[in-house]
């Protein structure tokens, strides 16, 4: 179980590198070499092709080698495609200059990154037993922020000081690291291979059909989902209407509160396997509600340094631990035959309330102001922690056989 658990540790965090580098690293060289914030704003919208990769998250799960590892054949290429992708920006030296280049260069950087995930995930329900699944998704949450830290931030340190190409080396480098462990990776055979294309894509809508499910994807997840994401979209333009620099806002959201937020991933991962998925929901929306309660300063225009570092680091723990529990049952309903496609598309319907959450936040904010967002986020997250009390003690139970989209009956948790 520990070479497994290291084996998706290292895929997990070397799919977030350059993720982290897109989002937060690069954004920052871009408007340092004086891209404007429209145009910053544009590129992140290459991010909407994770909240989308449902779509071809079946393929993955019909097709695939014998001979190589059903999964493994996929990680070979698409951990080469990040490697290659990274590489290919090495002689766009200023790229604030060779935009339209470095901007289609990172679609395709984001579309390994999110079919390369579609795989991981497809391993991880099939390696994972119930016990280690809370580790696991502990694990993806956590590599998700130490991504974005080394992406984001490391990244950014050795450009400021060295330049370009010794940054996107350094990327390469660490994301070459994920080949090597994809090399060596030996994948259990696989005798459950979807009957066909067709049933490999009635799994989209087949896995909601499962007990319970819909109760938790569509009521659980979207209301701690945009109650929490309302709740932070307040904070970077909360900092800036208290005066931070951009640079503070930037050193603090995507360094700073990076590291609580991995070493609560972690925790909560192991918590979920001594004291349960529940325990762990229910810490989290407390955490969450007191972090929140700690921002109104910030929220009606007083940002002390110290205490508002301390509010948004455990604001992010909190999130990071209810991100810990929503994965972890998203991971209960994914059936090994379509692990890639059920855990995607349940994944995916969290992302998408993610990217709402923050429009919600923000417009509601701009008609009643900042505190009262806080508060409605807070009754938000206290449903979803209760009505996903309601969900586990009726669904958390024995096994039972569940078809599939294929035909096949698999057990998931009843």
């Amino acid at each position: 179980m520990k070479g497994r658990l290291g084996t998706l540790t290292a895929l997990y965090v070397t799919q977030y590198l350059g993720i982290g580098f897109i989002t937060v690293g690069l954004t920052a060289i871009l408007r340092d070499g004086g891209t404007s914030l429209d145009t910053l704003a544009l590129i992140q919208v290459i991010g909407l092709i994770w909240p989308v990769k449902f779509l071809w998250a079946p393929l993955l799960d019909r097709y695939g080698s014998r001979r190589h590892g059903h999964y493994r054949s996929w990680l070979l290429v698409l951990q080469s495609g990040l490697v290659l992708a990274l590489l290919a920006l090495l002689p766009f030296t200023r790229p604030a200059e060779q935009l339209g280049v470095i901007v289609a260069i990172c679609a395709g950087y984001v579309f390994f990154s999110a079919t390369q995930d579609i795989a991981v995930d497809a391993i991880a329900v099939r390696l994972l037993a119930d016990p280690a699944r809370g580790v696991g998704n502990g694990i993806q949450v956590a590599a998700s922020y130490l991504g974005n830290l080394l992406g984001g931030g490391a990244c950014v340190v050795v450009y400021d000081r060295f330049g370009w190409v010794p940054a996107i080396l350094m990327l390469a480098v660490l994301t070459a690291l994920g080949l090597l462990v994809v090399w060596r990776f030996r994948e259990p055979a696989r005798t459950d291979r979807v009957a066909g294309t067709g049933a490999a894509y009635r799994a989209l809508l087949s896995v909601f059909g499962q007990p319970g499910c819909r109760w938790w994807t569509f009521g659980v997840v979207p209301l701690v989902y945009v109650g929490a994401g309302s709740a932070y979209a307040l904070v970077t333009p909360a900092l800036v209407d208290a005066g931070w620099s951009l640079g503070r806002i930037g050193v603090v959201t995507g360094v700073v509160t990076s590291v609580p937020a991995i070493v609560a991933g972690l925790l909560a991962g192991v918590a979920i396997r001594r004291f349960g998925r529940s325990a762990v929901l229910v810490a989290g929306g407390v955490a969450l509600a007191v972090a929140t309660v700690l921002l109104l300063p910030l929220l009606t225009g007083r940002a002390p340094l110290t205490g508002t570092v301390v509010a948004l680091g455990l604001f992010m723990a909190a999130y990071t631990a209810a991100n810990v529990v929503l994965y972890t049952v998203n991971m209960d309903y994914s059936r090994p035959e379509t692990g890639g496609t059920d855990f995607t598309v349940l994944s995916s319907f969290g992302l998408i309330c993610s990217f709402l959450a923050a429009s919600v936040g923000l417009a509601a904010a701009d008609r009643f102001g900042y505190p009262a967002v806080a508060i409605g986020s807070v009754v938000l997250v206290a449903l979803g922690v209760l009505v996903g009390l309601g969900h586990q003690r009726r669904f958390r139970g024995p096994l039972r056989p569940v078809p599939v989209g294929a035909g096949e009956p698999v057990s998931v948790p009843g």
